[in-house]
C-alpha cells in the first residue's frame, strides 16, 4: 500500500463535509460490491452495539462468526473510533 497515497484520500474525505459529495466518492471509487462489503460491516458493528449475540447476528446477516469476533474485538478498544461514533449515533 502505498501510505502517503492513503493519506492523501483519507485526508481529503476528512476535509468533505458534505455527506452527498462523499457518498459520490465512494460511489466513484469503489464497486457495487466493495459499497456492500462496508455497509454489511457497519451493520454487523451496529447490531454488536446493539447487544445483540453473536449467534443472532450471524444468522440475520449470514457472515460467519470470524468476522463477528473481529468486529467484536474493534468495540472492545476504549479508543475506538467506530465504537464512538455508534454509540453517538441514531440510525
Amino acid at each position: 500500500m502505498d501510505v502517503a497515497v492513503y493519506g492523501h484520500l483519507i485526508r481529503a474525505i476528512a476535509a468533505e463535509s458534505s455527506p452527498e459529495t462523499v457518498e459520490r466518492l465512494f460511489g466513484e471509487l469503489l464497486t457495487p460490491s466493495e459499497r456492500c462489503d462496508i455497509a454489511l460491516r457497519w451493520k454487523l458493528l451496529r447490531r454488536l452495539v446493539e447487544g445483540c449475540s453473536h449467534r443472532a447476528i450471524a444468522q440475520e446477516l449470514g457472515i460467519s462468526p470470524c468476522k463477528i469476533t473481529r468486529g467484536s474485538r474493534i468495540l472492545k478498544d476504549p479508543t475506538s473510533v467506530c465504537r464512538a461514533i455508534l454509540e453517538t449515533t441514531d440510525e
